[in-house]
């Protein structure tokens, strides 16, 4: 299928495939890069899986992910440090240069947004340098503010930009996620400013559909199914700089249900209706 180019297939949307159906499937399909997930990649093994998408010939866009950074406890912050260091591993194993960031929500018990923040910039203090050794760059995923107190307490580009910028491009930037962003009219603003930095680590595509289901985790809609103009987003990045690869990143409990192989192909024939014809 022409306009795949730089179509990557986010691991968790088709995650009933095992690793090897994965790779078989992106070959069949064309599909040339991949985004991947640890605990799958573990599972699997990370040495193997390194071999079987080197083999294969694909590109691995990013690997999700890291953070969790919100910790007050000691020994807690210590271990998610470690955690970290080890997923930096992970990725260039891989051979991706991208390393996604999911920072973490609020602490039982706490209501210190601006606390919890602070917390993720130290990490990053840490964990930037030791990436950049291993020629990785972090890249800080906001979330949509439904998911700040548990997940993600960077709501918005403009407050990831805030804490990339602390550290150098190369070091920290952030990640472009529709599903995330759509509804934030200052968005388009901060991926300019993201752009100009050499920031933009990622972009990855997802529809937002209602109604949400229960848990709200797992209500990501397939590319073209929602209220979000893909083509529009694409045409921020782009314009901003941005010129590597697309991932589509969707958690759905129906296209779980669905054959893992359909999934792939139809994901991939709504990127090319939907965001690049």
């Amino acid at each position: 299928m022409t306009g795949l180019e730089r179509f990557s297939i986010n691991q968790m949307t088709v995650k009933q495939l095992s690793m090897p159906e994965l790779v078989d499937a992106c070959l069949e399909l064309g599909v040339p890069g991949v985004g991947l997930w640890r605990e799958p990649v573990q599972t699997y093994g990370v040495e193997e899986t390194a071999k079987l998408v080197r083999d294969a010939g694909l590109t691995v866009t990013t690997l999700c992910r890291g953070g969790f950074f919100t910790a007050i406890d000691p020994d807690e912050r210590a271990a998610a440090l470690a955690d970290n260091r080890r997923a930096v591993d992970e990725a260039a194993t891989l051979g991706t240069d991208t390393l996604v960031l999911v920072s973490g929500g609020l602490p039982a018990g706490s209501k210190d947004l601006h606390g919890a923040r602070e917390r993720i910039a130290d990490a990053l203090a840490v964990l930037g340098p030791y990436a950049e050794e291993h020629g990785v760059k972090l890249a800080i995923e906001p979330l949509h503010p439904m998911y700040a107190s548990d997940r993600c307490v960077v709501s918005t580009l403009a407050q990831a930009l805030d804490l990339a910028e602390r550290f150098p491009a190369h070091q920290v930037g952030v990640t472009v996620d529709t599903y995330h962003i759509w509804w934030d009219d200052a968005a388009p603003a901060q991926i300019a400013r993201a752009g100009a930095g050499g920031r933009i680590h990622t972009f990855q595509l997802a529809d937002w559909t209602t109604p949400l289901p229960e848990g709200v985790l797992n209500g990501r809609g397939q590319i073209g199914d929602g209220a979000i103009d893909m083509r529009e987003w694409k045409g921020y990045v782009e314009a901003a700089g941005y010129t590597g690869a697309i991932e589509v990143e969707l958690f759905n409990d129906e296209l779980w249900a669905r054959d893992g192989r359909e999934v792939l192909a139809e994901t991939a024939a709504r990127f090319v209706e939907h965001v690049i014809r």
